[in-house]
């Protein structure tokens, strides 16, 4: 499986069958977390598998997901300092385990607000002044979704994406970018609009600009407030430089992340980054 096919076959799993992993496949998708420690603007992230293990009577259970999540025994969790920019390095690292996981055929689902975080934060052990900012269970989806898991997806709109006429623009916010007007990074683009999010809000806005994609934010009033000190929507602006990135490379497409852009709001688009593209 590509990681443009990973993109397109992964979908948010809450409910799973009581199927234990695979030692081949716990060991490859352990080494997949070990490998990657480092997002695009340096901040340092480790993640771990938190499995759920019986021993004799005793069953060791993972922290909690307040009922949203059914019948799951694993899941992937991260921790990283609370430094500037940290939310999109994490969105961008643990989408990458994400990924990982979908690849081996297993199904995945982000939680940023509904799981129980210090119980996460203990299994993790976490130094002073770290932050356990989402996680995600990992394991073998069930072919039928629970009446909970169906509302959910339907009041997130999980199965409906944004046009991209909403999303990508060229040159300011008065042109909207044409999928056909794409050329190379069509695909790249279109990874990012079907890219996951807190409450499908899709808070990522791209402009392109003379060989430079601008990244924004539109952000959800009173989202900060609600799950502070985690900023949700930057996350989510990881998730959308991992599979922007992710897919140009496989692509061939060459360029990298500078933060040397604009750099001013645009409307009410904020800026974060700028991905710079290299003949």
């Amino acid at each position: 499986m590509t990681i443009i096919q990973a993109i397109e076959r992964r979908i948010s799993c809450r409910t799973y069958r009581p199927v234990p992993l695979e030692p081949e496949k716990i060991e490859r998708l352990t080494q997949a977390l070990l490998a990657n420690t480092t997002g695009p603007f340096g901040s340092r992230i480790r993640f771990a598998l938190i499995r759920s293990e019986r021993l004799g009577r005793t069953e060791l259970r993972p922290p909690g997901t307040y009922g949203v999540i059914k019948g799951a025994r694993d899941f992937i969790a991260g921790a990283l300092p609370d430094t500037p920019r940290a939310m999109e390095d994490y969105g961008y690292c643990m989408e990458k385990n994400i990924l990982a996981a979908t690849a081996l055929g297993l199904g995945t689902c982000w939680l940023g607000g509904t799981f129980h975080r210090t119980g996460f934060a203990g299994r993790m052990n976490l130094a002073a002044g770290e932050l356990v900012p989402a996680v995600s269970p990992v394991g073998y989806a069930s072919g039928q979704r629970s009446l909970r898991e169906r509302a959910m997806r339907f009041s997130a709109g999980s199965d409906r994406r944004k046009p991209w006429g909403d999303l990508f623009y060229e040159g300011d916010v008065a042109a909207q970018l044409a999928k056909d007007a794409a050329g190379d990074y069509a695909t790249p683009l279109e990874c990012v609009r079907i890219a996951p999010s807190a409450a499908n809000k899709q808070p990522w806005r791209i402009i392109r600009d003379r060989g430079a994609y601008h990244f924004y934010l539109k952000r959800t009033p009173g989202y900060d407030r609600i799950f502070a000190p985690i900023r949700i929507q930057n996350i989510d602006m990881g998730i959308a430089m991992c599979h922007f990135e992710l897919s140009a490379r496989v692509l061939g497409l060459d360029g990298g992340w500078t933060t040397e852009g604009p750099g001013r709001p645009c409307g009410d688009f904020e800026y974060r980054v700028s991905w710079i593209a290299r003949p």
